[in-house]
């Protein structure tokens, strides 16, 4: 089967930093899918993978953690699924990635791909999905289900991947006040489309920003970007017993300040579950079939801005580096092989 991947980590700049190969067709486990991809997307951790990890030796490093595609093969003991459903989900870092025509997937992490959107569509979504799910609902622990959790969430970087479903998850299922930080005018149009109540300028002081909206403390904060430069004006922002949940990587973080203010700092990473076969793994696959529900109901909307065609090394190259680049809003996707 066709797949993309590297022999050597580093620079995209190279030109074998990613390559087309041929690889073996996967063989499901008791509880896995085979699935025929027809849409991947790529995410932050695609370009860290690629940057430091080596490969096994002798194989290809296949990277790829979001996925849509239609299912082929199932293991023995698969009881959520059937051949032939459309699915879409994002994966376990521990394994193969979905930059490949057939891919391995525990249907436990695997939800059925949202009736309303085509192939690109839903493979923008679920790496996202999950991890802004996860942290709003189960790190900031805000209710879901009703609109009655009165409060302020601040989101930094909003116009990214997971900031982009954030916002929306927040603003559609929640009764919070959401402020969004964004520089650029198209990033504040994006972020203000999303739903955020607010959007202010993370290149500028956060409690001078967020006084000039009109807001005092706030009881929620996601930072998905970069948080360690925000970290000396959380002292100062945050409410009393607020929360803050992080998912980028930090080369420190001294939380010893918010100590007087009893502020709770956690950390999101959507691979936790399938990464460590957490007892409650199951999760993700109803995580994403209510998010499959919401999409079809209207109350979600995928958050795809650039597909390319075809999926191959060459395509894939450039979505790393728009990634890279730091200024990509919402999600690049390519379709078929």
């Amino acid at each position: 089967m066709k797949a993309i991947g590297y022999h050597i980590p580093g620079s995209i700049e190279r030109d074998d930093a990613l390559i087309d190969v041929d690889m073996p067709a996967p063989v499901p486990g008791p509880r896995d899918l085979i699935v025929r991809v027809k849409a991947v997307s790529v995410n932050p951790v695609d370009v860290k993978v690629r940057a430091a990890a080596q490969p096994d030796a002798g194989e290809p490093k296949i990277l790829g953690w979001d996925a849509a595609g239609i299912v082929e093969a199932v293991g023995p003991e698969v009881s959520l699924f059937a051949v032939g459903d459309e699915v879409f989900y994002a994966g376990d870092i521990t394994r193969p990635g979905t930059n490949a025509q057939l891919h391995a997937v525990d249907e436990r992490i695997v939800g059925h791909k949202p009736k309303t959107l085509g192939w690109a569509e839903a493979a923008a979504l679920p790496l996202t999905a999950i991890t802004a799910w996860e942290l709003l609902f189960e790190r900031l622990l805000v209710p879901y289900g009703r609109k009655t959790a009165a409060g302020t969430l601040l989101v930094i970087n909003g116009a990214g991947g997971v900031g982009s479903i954030l916002i929306q998850l927040a603003r559609r299922l929640t009764g919070l006040t959401v402020i969004a930080t964004a520089s650029r005018p198209e990033t504040v149009q994006w972020v203000t489309g999303m739903g955020a109540h607010h959007v202010i300028d993370h290149h500028q002081p956060l409690d001078a920003e967020l006084a000039r909206v009109g807001i005092g403390e706030i009881d929620f904060v996601a930072g998905l970007t970069a948080t360690e430069k925000q970290l000396p004006f959380f002292p100062k922002i945050v409410a009393p017993q607020g929360r803050i949940a992080l998912i980028d990587d930090p080369e420190s973080f001294d939380i010893a300040p918010l100590k007087r203010k009893s502020i709770t700092v956690s950390w999101e990473l959507m691979f936790t579950r399938p990464m460590f076969g957490t007892k409650d793994m199951i999760e993700q696959h109803r995580l994403l079939e209510e998010v499959a529900n919401l999409v079809d109901a209207g109350v979600l909307r995928t958050t795809l801005t650039e597909t390319l065609s075809p999926i191959d090394a060459a395509n894939l190259k450039k979505a790393h580096a728009l990634v890279e680049s730091g200024r990509a809003i919402g999600k690049t996707v390519l379709v078929g092989f």
